[in-house]
């Protein structure tokens, strides 16, 4: 006998559908947790003027929503490649069809700019900025090549952060010289070091015809993590006037990180070490917080 339909059990049907799309949203941005929204979040809550905490859970929701917008792009350009690096994505699972994750990318576009448009056009110029360099590193390919690569990650996480900074600040239209000078230091220092990602995905980028740094030159292209971080750990201590116990800490925990990816170098060290970058990184983000509390 079929069950009757009864508004309990529609209900449940649709709570069940509405967690399941969630919970697909969410993997499309799992891996870029540790990697954009914690350290631009911590970057918003540091450089910030005249930071509103309450205006932090709506900061983060516009950086979750413009991550979503640029993930579900990357992840319907090379689905094969998440079939050897991520499984658990959306896509290669079978959560959703690849019709469905090209209406939901291009669906995001109208829904990150009006959603920006209801805070400032400051904001919506930072969601213009996002859109258009994800449209150029992924759609027009230029993600292929390391430089375009490095140098449009570096655009990105600039439009990242100045979003999420000015919907976090009292005034949703201004940055102050240290808010803009943080993004300005910050675009460059992702844009030479965001190759320490790169190395734990060699196989799948390697399929698909990616030139990264560590395919094109595996030995040397180490030595292009530990030493830029080294040399950006010195120009912050300066810039945000560290004291000489945080910036012995800071150039440390780069030594570290550095030194890891030099020595250890299997998959899975590269995958721990990617982490330890990230906390490196997610540091760096805070400075700007540092510099605001003790000298200004």
């Amino acid at each position: 006998m079929v069950k009757p339909l009864t508004f309990s059990t529609t209900l449940d049907h649709a709570f069940t559908v509405v967690g399941q799309w969630v919970y697909t949203l969410f993997l499309f941005t799992k891996s870029d947790i540790k990697t954009t929204l914690i350290p631009v979040s911590c970057f918003a809550l540091a450089a910030a003027p005249n930071l509103k905490l309450s205006y932090m859970p709506e900061a983060v929701i516009w950086l979750w929503l413009h991550l979503l917008q640029f993930n579900v792009s990357n992840q319907t350009m090379d689905p094969e490649e998440d079939q050897v690096n991520k499984r658990d994505r959306p896509l290669p699972s079978g959560r959703i069809s690849f019709q469905a994750a090209q209406i939901l990318r291009w669906t995001l576009v109208p829904i990150c700019l009006l959603y920006s448009l209801l805070y400032s056009v400051e904001v919506f110029y930072s969601s213009v900025v996002m859109i258009a360099s994800t449209l150029i590193y992924n759609e027009l390919g230029a993600h292929g090549q390391w430089l375009t690569r490095n140098l449009l990650n570096g655009l990105g996480v600039a439009a990242f952060e100045l979003g999420t900074t000015l919907v976090a600040s009292k005034s949703r239209h201004y940055l102050d010289t240290t808010a803009i000078v943080a993004i300005c230091l910050s675009s460059g220092l992702f844009a030479t070091t965001i190759q320490a990602q790169d190395f734990k995905d060699v196989e799948g980028d390697s399929m698909v015809g990616r030139r990264t740094l560590p395919i094109i030159y595996p030995g040397i292209s180490r030595y292009a993590v530990i030493i830029p971080l080294l040399i950006w750990s010195c120009i912050l201590w300066h810039v945000w006037k560290l004291d000489v116990l945080l910036a012995s800490v800071f150039v440390a925990l780069a030594s570290y990180v550095g030194y890891r990816y030099l020595a250890l170098t299997t998959v899975h060290h590269d995958q721990v070490s990617y982490y330890w970058y990230n906390v490196w990184l997610s540091t760096a983000n805070a400075l700007p917080g540092y510099y605001r509390y003790f000298h200004q």
